[in-house]
């Protein structure tokens, strides 16, 4: 199997496909951008790793400026403390002994080590876990809109930091919010009001941590918070593109594929199906952007193909052997789907790297 992963200086038209590419320029553009946003706010910046999995990244992302990251499960956390990262935040409640005991191994080697909860029993299991010798800090995750996790209330926001509070092992960390795009002004007045009642109760509030890359740029809407996570910015993808956070150029991964079959005038076949592409649409009709034939749509995917209409393209279209790039619907979960990730610059290989936290799901 080694040898299908290019070496450096091969060119990408020798690369084997199905294989996502990153531009390296493209990235550490958005990666140079996206801090610059951040230092101009006077904003910490928590890079989420879900959208690269990869230590040299995330490196990469906290030599530019970032404060930390930010990790979704216990696993995750593992492959980046491995790398010498000392400033976690993992925003999922996580239950259960075993998961518990792997939080208590993990926190002894992170020195910044913090999760978050918006339930009882996720503090009451962290509060069994975690001693007041080395207390654990624990954010309290809101729901401004997301619809997702999260409190309801202010009100309950408030009662869940008190229980934090008093739990000998655990320390207040803050609140924390995943909101839906264009809720800069709904998480504005959640978060003022909390804070507001946690200073009746006699609570501050260290952090207001905020998330998410289609509304990055309106970030300075919400004054209240004190840092902004995001991922899918590093490399961005078509559902960004139709946010307006980024354009086509700002692309960094591609999805290299090619054309194996034109059974009709009006059809291609391409060598990436559901287990490159993914079937996760995310609101689009299609499995994909061919910048290339703009007027191509990949209609539909099965494990090893994907089928893609034609009609709409002038002229012949993709021939059997020719490659293409495809830009993403979501970057994120492509990532997920491959051992390794290949770089380049101008269309010539710079560096393969394993993709660690891949499947890291605990």
């Amino acid at each position: 199997m080694e040898g299908i992963w290019p070496e450096a200086g091969t060119p990408l038209s020798e690369v084997l496909t199905p294989m996502p590419v990153i531009d390296e320029a493209r990235m550490a553009a958005n990666i140079a951008l996206a801090q610059a946003h951040m230092d101009g706010l006077g904003r910490a910046f928590r890079p989420h790793i879900k959208t690269h999995k990869l230590p040299e990244v995330a490196l990469t992302q906290l030599a530019a400026g970032a404060v930390g990251i930010n990790c979704q499960k216990v696993t995750e956390a593992e492959v980046f403390a491995d790398a010498g990262i000392a400033d976690i935040l993992i925003t999922y409640n996580i239950l259960g002994a075993a998961r518990l005991a792997r939080l208590k191994a993990l926190q002894a080697r992170v020195p910044r080590l913090a999760v978050t909860a918006d339930n009882a029993t996720t503090v009451a299991g962290l509060a069994a876990t975690f001693d007041a010798a080395a207390p654990l800090r624990v954010l309290v995750e809101c729901d401004t809109g997301g619809g997702r996790c999260g409190v309801q209330t202010p009100e309950a926001a408030r009662d869940l930091a008190r229980e934090i509070a008093d739990a000998e092992g655990l320390t207040f960390g803050g609140l924390m919010t995943y909101p839906a795009p264009g809720g800069a002004a709904a998480v504005e007045g959640f978060v003022t009001k909390a804070k507001a009642l946690l200073e009746e109760a006699g609570l501050g509030c260290p952090a207001v941590s905020v998330g998410g890359t289609p509304d990055f740029f309106a970030a300075g809407e919400i004054p209240s918070a004190t840092e902004h996570r995001a991922g899918t910015y590093v490399y961005n993808d078509r559902a960004m593109v139709r946010a307006g956070h980024a354009s086509e150029d700002d692309c960094a991964m591609h999805v290299l594929v090619t054309c194996v079959s034109r059974p009709t005038a009006n059809r291609a076949v391409i060598d990436a199906g559901s287990k490159a592409l993914t079937s996760d649409l995310l609101g689009f009709p299609d499995h994909g952007l061919i910048p290339d034939y703009p007027g191509a749509r990949i209609t539909g995917l099965s494990e090893e193909h994907g089928v893609v209409d034609l009609s709409g393209v002038e002229g012949e279209g993709p021939q059997v052997g020719e490659q293409l790039r495809i830009i993403p619907n979501h970057t994120c979960v492509v990532t997920n789907l491959f051992d390794r990730m290949v770089f380049h610059d101008g269309g010539v290989v710079t560096r393969v790297l394993d993709v660690k936290a891949r499947g890291t799901v605990w």
